[in-house]
């Protein structure tokens, strides 16, 4: 019975353990939106998951997990919505989109 109660408690240790590596690992995606004041919401669209995140001084950053993301930059008038499309979003690094000009 100790035996038992012992590689229980060693398995469920091990699993919550790798948990939270996989948790330490995440996805971002980053970016800048010129001009600064252009844009106050940026969108990241991956199938049916949706992410909202605020523009701080025209910069924005997600956390998201792998795979292809269409990143849509709500412009302030007078600037123009931006898209992106195909952004690859690998595992545990940051997609940084560098610098997102919007039009007018």
């Amino acid at each position: 019975m100790k035996k038992t109660a012992f590689t229980l408690s060693v398995t469920i240790l091990t699993v919550a353990m790798l948990h939270a590596f996989r948790i330490m690992q995440n996805s971002s995606i980053s970016g800048k939106i010129i001009p600064p004041d252009g844009s106050e919401i940026v969108w990241a669209i991956n199938g049916r998951d949706s992410l909202r995140t605020t523009v701080v001084n025209g910069s924005f950053v997600f956390t998201a997990k792998p795979g292809t993301w269409k990143i849509f930059v709500d412009g302030k008038e007078p600037f123009k919505d931006a898209v992106l499309e195909r952004v690859d979003v690998k595992e545990g690094q940051n997609t940084d989109l560098g610098e997102i000009r919007l039009q007018q």
